[in-house]
């Protein structure tokens, strides 16, 4: 007789910085996490002055799909997409890449609007939104991006109300206002920079939703800087998904943390176990954008998720394979 394997899934979310990939199954009504990869490899590089993705980062890009292609084949994959989001949408080149990608690995890259980012990013994350009847934000500081969201939340679905995508992410905004120098003074007046910028980007939307003020505010974050924030919060000695994903931060913790950050030396920043050298330069812009994220919607705490757009994607396929997952766990043996 022949094999009949259960059906998979697989979520390839390629940002200005990272490139992971989640491949899971469902059982009985859950998402079961049974491979996974991420890779930093830095697309959006020097994207900010010169318009265009560089051939390092093609070439970086490539082989962390090259990966991606050969797990979706050894995982006999039923359902894939792969989407990538700012740093393709801006990039003079952005279609390039995708055909590039096509030709060498057979993936087929999907460059997604800021409105389908959003979208994706919530319904991946909004079941970790603190329980409660106050308004309710998400946001997802990407690498050239960020979006929030504000959302009603019910059981399996998320509502979006209004939203704003923004041209900063880490790694645009440290390349547009990088300390002049490494010392206090000037790692400050960047910091100071960074939150000016931030703070005029989001001013539109920070308008519309004054009206929330007094109200027992909701806040929900997906993105690297709230997973490196939390481990800093928790002084984790490594990262540990399973201890960050879900948990709440008082506000004024995020703030101080976010501070100190700003303040240290880059060497200092790559000394914190859960930083490291490769995140220890673009940190600071993902606490600025924190901060502001804080001033226009001020929650008394702020959720941490380490899951989004790939979670996003595979909760879309899953419906469509007629599989309707309503969490995600990871695999256990």
């Amino acid at each position: 007789m022949p094999v009949v394997r259960p059906r998979s899934y697989a979520a390839i979310d390629l940002g200005t910085n990272n490139c992971r990939l989640l491949i899971a199954r469902p059982q009985e009504g859950e998402l079961v996490v049974i491979d996974a990869f991420s890779r930093i490899v830095r697309l959006g590089e020097g994207l900010h002055s010169t318009g265009r993705i560089s051939e390092a980062a093609m070439d970086r890009t490539v082989a962390a799909l090259a990966i991606c292609a050969d797990k979706l084949r050894r995982r006999h994959v039923t359902l894939s997409r792969a989407v990538a989001t700012e740093a393709c949408r801006r990039a003079a080149n952005g279609f390039e890449l995708a055909d590039r990608v096509r030709r060498e690995t057979g993936i087929v890259l999907d460059i997604i609007s800021a409105a389908e980012e959003a979208r994706l990013a919530a319904l991946g994350c909004h079941n970790l939104m603190e329980p409660g009847d106050g308004p309710a934000l998400i946001f997802d500081i990407g690498g050239g991006s960020t979006e929030l969201m504000h959302v009603d939340i019910s059981d399996h679905d998320v509502a979006i109300r209004d939203w704003i995508s923004v041209p900063w992410g880490v790694v645009s905004l440290t390349e547009h206002a990088p300390p002049s120098e490494d010392n206090l003074s000037a790692r400050q007046a960047s910091y100071a920079h960074m939150r000016a910028v931030t703070r005029e980007a989001f001013a539109g939307f920070a308008e519309r939703v004054k009206c929330y003020e007094g109200q027992p505010l909701r806040l929900l974050g997906t993105s690297g800087t709230v997973t490196t924030l939390a481990s800093v919060f928790l002084d984790l000695p490594r990262y540990d998904r399973r201890a960050v994903d879900g948990l709440v931060v008082p506000t004024d913790a995020m703030r101080d943390i976010s501070r100190r950050l700003a303040e240290a030396s880059l060497d200092d920043r790559a000394e914190i176990a859960c930083i490291g050298r490769e995140r220890a330069d673009l940190v600071v812009a993902g606490c600025a954008i924190l901060e502001s994220i804080i001033d226009l919607w001020p929650a008394l705490r702020v959720g941490v998720a380490d899951r989004g757009i790939r979670e996003g994607i595979l909760r879309t396929l899953a419906m469509q394979g007629r599989d309707i997952p309503v969490t995600r766990r990871e695999y256990r043996k």
